[in-house]
């Protein structure tokens, strides 16, 4: 027979009291003989009791029968007086477990409901959270979860749309062109293929993001941690994008003391924060403008910048720009910026998987914008 939580709590108070009833008669039943006989003898010591003596004591046989019968008596007014206390015992515990069962299961029904309406997709379901006892505890724990997990829904929601709106671009121009060489209105030239190579090419780097994304938000990137100079690192990134800065008019230098420490990090991943975060600045710094990487020692943590002379972001976008997709101007195209939109949030969860921190300033617009990160002394 299935029984819910109540009856169980109902059930088992009635068994404690059940057994303490029990105990109470045995441990009657083999005292109260010696109890009775100290008693008389106490008595019998004082002249209270003349003639009486102790059950098989005294001069007399008639004495000790006598004492016998007194102590039936006795001991059947007590047993008569414990069952009428027993029964009374039983009924008042019986209201008190009903009502204490009932109100310690009543918070655990409520959060069953709720928790089955969360399985439905109801992610907006709370619970009362009052009390600082296990079921309080468990109540907060239940309304932190459903929070959490209204807030993974939204992104799940926010993060099918961006990636819809992503490839909607791409994959409109690559039909757009082949509609064209269909229809004959296009050129079957180099410089149509190369357009739709292009766009594929763009369409294939988005997919190998958004799979990069997906693994280091999940936290199922593997670290591959060991001694690393700093110094080397931004020299290797500094060489893979020395092209693309020259060709965009825009100085990239670099400042870290000789006597920085090396840290403890996985080289490819550190590299590709570096080379996100130079890369970014490079997009959104305007020709003849300077990007800097510097770094420096502070307690025990490396502190790495990457400042640029660009467009600045506004305070109100501060706070947004690590997220997925982001940007701050919404009708400048991937194209026109260049990358998939999410280089900054990759390098974001990369970096906090090494122990650090990230974020970014910037005085407004016009005024440049410093990506700052931190890595750990292990």
């Amino acid at each position: 027979m299935k029984l819910n939580l109540g009856s169980k709590l109902f059930l088992s108070n009635l068994a404690v009291l059940l057994v303490g009833l029990l105990v109470l008669v045995v441990v009657a039943q083999f005292s109260l003989p010696g109890a009775y006989g100290r008693h008389m003898g106490m008595m019998n010591a004082l002249g209270n009791v003349p003639g009486t003596g102790m059950m098989g004591a005294g001069p007399g046989r008639g004495q000790a029968g006598a004492g016998q019968a007194a102590f039936l008596d006795f001991r059947r007014g007590f047993y008569e007086a414990l069952a009428w206390a027993g029964l009374a015992a039983m009924a008042v515990a019986l209201v008190v477990s009903l009502l204490i069962s009932r109100s310690l299961a009543a918070p655990l029904r409520a959060m069953m409901g709720a928790s089955q309406r969360v399985a439905g997709g109801h992610y907006s379901e709370r619970v009362p959270a009052g009390g600082s006892d296990e079921i309080g505890q468990l109540a907060a724990n239940f309304n932190s979860m459903a929070e959490k997990l209204e807030q993974v829904e939204a992104m799940r929601r926010r993060l099918i749309g961006d990636v819809a709106h992503e490839l909607r671009t791409p994959l409109t121009a690559i039909q757009g062109s082949m509609e064209g060489l269909v229809d004959g209105v296009l050129p079957a030239s180099s410089q149509t293929f190369e357009q739709v190579a292009a766009e594929t090419k763009r369409l294939s780097r988005l997919v190998d993001d958004l799979q990069e994304l997906s693994r280091v938000e999940s936290g199922a990137v593997v670290l591959d941690l060991g001694p690393v100079s700093l110094s080397e690192l931004a020299e290797t990134a500094r060489k893979r994008l020395a092209l693309s800065y020259a060709a965009k008019g825009v100085s990239l230098t670099i400042h870290l003391p000789a006597a920085l420490p090396t840290v403890r990090v996985d080289t490819d991943r550190l590299l590709q924060v570096l080379s996100n975060l130079l890369n970014n600045a490079l997009q959104y710094t305007p020709p003849g403008g300077t990007v800097s990487l510097s770094g420096e020692l502070h307690g025990h943590e490396i502190i790495v910048r990457v400042a640029d002379t660009g467009i600045g972001i506004p305070p109100e976008h501060l706070s947004y720009i690590l997220d997925r997709f982001y940007r701050v101007d919404k009708s400048r195209s991937r194209q026109a910026g260049g990358g998939s939109g999410i280089g900054l949030t990759i390098s974001k969860h990369l970096v906090e998987a090494h122990g650090g921190r990230i974020w970014v300033e910037s005085a407004g617009e016009g005024q440049g914008s410093t990506f700052t990160f931190t890595l750990p002394l292990k």
